[in-house]
């Protein structure tokens, strides 16, 4: 027995892993390459620690970005565009006057997550790289064990769908859907290179291979478009007002001449392994006023392309059912901006 309580103990604590604290990118991009595949990029930690002490990761270098220069902060004008360092935490975004008065989409997002306490060590990068989710993932060591592990880590079955070719674990970012659907950019450098591409183009449907971004590569900066004339909003359903994360998170976009809506996109959080954009529903609301039949018409065109899986909190059929009812709330949230 006292054997099988060690074991128990050692299994909640940090494997052992080297701790590289880069000055700058460049350190930090020929440290990533150097280290290879074993390496793993560390920003407030909030996600990766926990999963490395379940075992989830077991990276042997750990190369984190606290000290690295020009990564924190937010620069930039909201009618030129705004420019956000990935390790700018949570908390200081909250609490930044110009992102709250020209973003109020992603700042309802950003206050959305955990805990205050954790907004102070989280950062807007760990948030858009978070690890997907799944009830049959984030468990203990022993507890994955028991059911012998899933495909994401360790094993060859989604649990979730037994047939499943592809592991079903959910994109649980609540940042990922509000910057996909406001058009943000992310700037990604390696060694060899960098490059920008759009927030959606960043995101899989693969709930292993979750993101694009190559393993050599770091998130630097996160571009926001200039606000012409467009309002954005977010939405999030969870059991508990704090702390939980999403089981269903709506980021919604219209840009509008006088009253009408010239142009839209929803994009849907936690019901896939990516954001999953409801283009229908966002089209049937152009040329419109978002009168109640015009966001009721869009909500239920939001219903299709929600297909929540039972790997999170809630009855899939409820979650999926609540589409409607937060679509519908993060449409009026825009017309009553």
């Amino acid at each position: 027995m006292a054997g099988s309580g060690e074991n128990k103990t050692a299994m909640m604590r940090l494997s052992k892993f080297k701790y590289l604290a880069p000055r700058s990118v460049n350190d930090a991009a020929k440290m990533l390459a150097d280290a290879g595949p074993t390496a793993s990029v560390v920003a407030g930690g909030t996600d990766l620690y926990p999963n490395m002490k379940r075992r989830h990761q077991t990276p042997k270098t750990l190369i984190g970005l606290r000290r690295v220069e020009g990564m924190r902060g937010v620069s930039g004008t909201p009618e030129g565009g705004l420019r956000i360092g990935p390790m700018t935490t949570l908390t200081a975004l909250e609490r930044n006057a110009t992102v709250k008065a020209a973003h109020p989409g992603l700042w309802k997002a950003v206050h959305s997550i955990s805990t205050p306490i954790l907004r102070n060590m989280g950062t807007l990068g760990g948030n858009i790289c978070l690890d997907t989710r799944c009830n049959y993932y984030d468990q203990n060591y022993e507890w994955r064990r028991a059911i012998n592990f899933c495909m994401k880590c360790d094993g060859d079955t989604c649990w979730v769908a037994p047939g499943s070719k592809v592991c079903l674990a959910v994109s649980s970012s609540d940042t990922a859907p509000l910057l996909c659907a406001i058009g943000a950019r992310l700037h990604l450098v390696s060694a060899t290179g960098e490059r920008e591409i759009a927030a959606h183009e960043l995101y899989r449907r693969d709930g292993i291979h979750f993101l694009s971004k190559r393993p050599d590569e770091l998130l630097t900066e996160i571009v926001l478009p200039a606000t012409n004339g467009w309002r954005s909003t977010y939405r999030k359903l969870r059991r508990r007002e704090a702390f939980d994360f999403p089981v269903l998170g709506v980021g919604a976009w219209a840009s509008f001449d006088g009253p009408v809506v010239k142009e839209a996109r929803i994009f849907l959080g936690a019901v896939s392994p990516a954001p999953v954009e409801a283009a229908e529903a966002a089209k049937s609301l152009v040329g419109t006023r978002l009168e109640p039949d015009a966001v009721a018409r869009a909500s239920d065109l939001a219903y299709g392309p929600a297909k929540p899986v039972d790997n999170t909190d809630f009855l899939t059929r409820w979650r999926k059912e609540m589409t409607k009812v937060y679509v519908k709330g993060a449409l009026e949230d825009l017309r009553g901006s």
